[in-house]
């Protein structure tokens, strides 16, 4: 019985990792990104996921909230997440480039 009870602790660490790791890949999306993508709104996603996070902290793994987060996470992760990533800059909060650069390109002092 031991043994069970290691391997469901493994999976219910895994579940919390795997959607925390979710949610705050959601959080560092740009909003107007989920937009662009066509997928819901930042905010939707921040709920749902932060919602599944906290079911999977609070019930036992072998009650089915935690399987409804499951589903939330794999969701994001296989339909959501890989269109963000899929848009000009990953979709990512960070800017890239140069900070003379301008809205057509580096500003190079009107050379």
């Amino acid at each position: 019985m031991q043994g069970f009870a290691g391997f469901m602790w493994l999976l219910s660490t895994a579940l919390i990792v795997f959607s925390g790791f979710a949610l705050i890949d959601a959080a560092t999306r740009r909003e107007d990104a989920y937009r662009a993508a066509d997928k819901k709104t930042k905010p939707f996603w921040l709920i749902v996921l932060g919602l599944a996070f906290v079911v999977n902290l609070l019930f036992p793994i072998l009650s089915f909230l935690p399987i409804i987060g499951l589903i939330a996470t794999i969701v994001y992760m296989v339909d959501v997440r890989p269109v963000l990533r899929g848009l000009p800059g990953g979709g990512r909060n960070s800017r890239r480039g140069s900070s003379s650069d301008g809205p057509y390109g580096p500003y190079n002092g009107g050379r």
